[in-house]
């Protein structure tokens, strides 16, 4: 293998993983592949990734099997206008956001308790403009709302919704030593230690 292409989600830095594996393998090119999430499984299934940074769930069983190694966690934050009234606060709960509309819905099923209207498909980005409207609001994992900051929004941590993960995703069918070095460099072992 002379090259390997990793996929990477909105709101995730590879560069740390990057610059260890150039290190490492000058010989072996790596290529860094933006994707949005939608298309993160897609991209290991069609060939245009090796391995992918996504953020979890992903379906590890259709089309192929999928190896996945959790790497962290990221708080989840919601995204309003800057003069809402989350922006008093250091943080808040699912109850102070009972009354508001949200733009694209909360990823572990959350919903306010107000009657919500049914938004159209869009991106992170552009529901973060649709919350600088004031229009609604969107909670995001707290790495992608920093990529979309803006000046006429803020974002604040929601205390009781779970954190989204972001996990190593590949084929298990492609597994080698490559892709192994690969998951060493993601967690810190040094060149010369085994895997485990």
């Amino acid at each position: 293998m002379h090259r390997l292409r990793i996929a990477f989600v909105p709101g995730v830095t590879p560069d740390k993983w990057a610059r260890v594996w150039r290190e490492r393998h000058p010989d072996i090119r790596l290529e860094l592949l933006p994707v949005e999430e939608a298309e993160q499984r897609a991209v290991l299934d069609d060939g245009t990734a090796d391995m992918a940074l996504a953020r979890l769930p992903v379906d590890r069983e259709r089309p192929t099997a999928l190896h996945c190694v959790t790497l962290y966690e990221e708080e989840p934050v919601v995204v309003v206008a800057a003069d809402h009234f989350v922006a008093a606060a250091d943080e808040v709960t699912t109850d102070d956001l009972t009354d508001e509309q949200l733009v694209l819905p909360e990823r572990s099923g959350w919903r306010p308790t107000v009657a919500q209207l049914a938004f159209p498909p869009m991106t992170a980005k552009e529901a973060v403009e649709v919350a600088a409207a004031g229009t609604g609001v969107v909670v995001l994992p707290m790495a992608v709302a920093r990529l979309y900051r803006r000046k006429d929004v803020v974002h604040r941590p929601v205390a009781d919704l779970p954190p989204t993960r972001i996990g190593l995703v590949w084929r298990v069918e492609d597994d080698g030593p490559v892709h192994q070095d690969f998951v060493g460099v993601t967690r810190g072992r040094r060149a010369s230690s085994g895997r485990g």
